[in-house]
């Protein structure tokens, strides 16, 4: 439901325009070095703002509330809350009426009776993505610093030039899409398993836990269905495993070649674009237009980088500590 991982477990809770939003996380080692200001860079990568988000703007400084004595961790679950303090929940209250094609106001209601909070989305929102952030903070420090995890924004509204991507979405007054790459460096060889526990099944079980990502792709992806397999098969050329190519993405079997993880996700529009459209009013019964008021992002897919950056880094720690490569003290 809310938990991820399976030795480095992951628990997010609260709503967009609750008291807070916060996660808990078990399995983490003794030993590492850990302040709030550790978390910032992250943070602050994700902070709305910027052209194209959100003008919502909340100070995101994590409470470190458990877990953490004399500036290490202790090996104890550890507890992080980030308050709530920028909210409009007014905004939200024709939304009960109006649910939001391509959100998921109209399954929440159904499935939960009607005792969600729905207000900026509630437990649904991009605003949980802070805790998955603060989460890949602490993974990050397990992967150590021979393993990398960078992602970059590839592509907004089908244009390879952000910038332009974004001024053509602002120009239609409509949200855009966009993609995203995400680049590992450093893995060492075997991590993964066969089958339900490979390297790309828990990413992409990771990676759908961010709101509006539609898909995946590892290596060549869906061109690999375009290509001969000489053109797809990537030669080995010496004894550490590295590759002429890397169309594989890095990953063989489910499992880690030693070569760069590469995969890229699909990120959709904000279903909250401030064009008119139509959906059901759920008190008249009746189809009508509306159009949604309040603070959106217009791309989601410029703060999606370092939350990607994050679920990778989480899943790959749990990896590292069932390889045993990452003991319960930290070293």
């Amino acid at each position: 439901m809310n938990s991820f991982g399976r030795l480095f477990r992951v628990n997010v809770f609260g709503e967009s325009h609750g008291a807070s939003v916060g996660v808990n996380i078990d399995g983490i080692p003794a030993g590492i070095p850990l302040t709030q200001e550790d978390f910032l860079p992250d943070l602050e990568r994700r902070k709305a703002g910027a052209k194209g988000t959100t003008p919502r703007k909340e100070e995101d400084l994590p409470y470190i509330k458990s877990g953490v004595f004399n500036d290490r961790t202790t090996g104890a679950p550890i507890t992080i809350l980030f308050e709530n303090n920028n909210t409009r929940s007014t905004d939200y209250e024709k939304l009960r009426e109006f649910p939001r094609p391509g959100h998921a106001d109209f399954v929440a209601t159904h499935k939960f009776g009607g005792f969600e909070d729905y207000r900026g989305g509630g437990h649904f929102s991009g605003r949980l993505t802070l805790n998955l952030v603060a989460a890949g903070v602490i993974a990050k420090k397990i992967l150590g610093p021979g393993i990398s995890v960078k992602a970059t924004l590839v592509e907004v509204g089908g244009l390879p030039d952000a910038e332009k991507g974004l001024e053509a979405a602002i120009a239609a007054k409509d949200s855009v899409g966009g993609i995203v790459e995400c680049v590992v460096e450093g893995l060492p060889i075997g991590l993964g398993e066969p089958f339900f526990d490979s390297v790309e099944s828990t990413i992409a079980h990771a990676v759908f836990s961010i709101p509006a990502i539609k898909g995946i792709e590892f290596g060549a992806g869906f061109a690999a269905a375009r290509m001969k397999g000489i053109e797809h098969n990537d030669a080995i050329l010496d004894a550490s495993g590295k590759t002429a190519t890397n169309h594989a993405g890095g990953v063989v079997g489910g499992i880690t070649n030693g070569n760069p993880l590469v995969f890229r996700v699909a990120v959709k529009p904000t279903s909250s674009t401030p064009k008119e459209q139509h959906t059901l009013n759920i008190k008249s019964g009746e189809v009508e237009s509306f159009s949604v008021k309040g603070r959106h992002d217009l791309c989601i897919a410029l703060r999606v980088p370092v939350v990607l950056e994050a679920v990778a880094a989480m899943a790959l720690a749990d990896f590292m500590l069932l390889e045993q490569r990452s003991g319960r003290v930290f070293k």
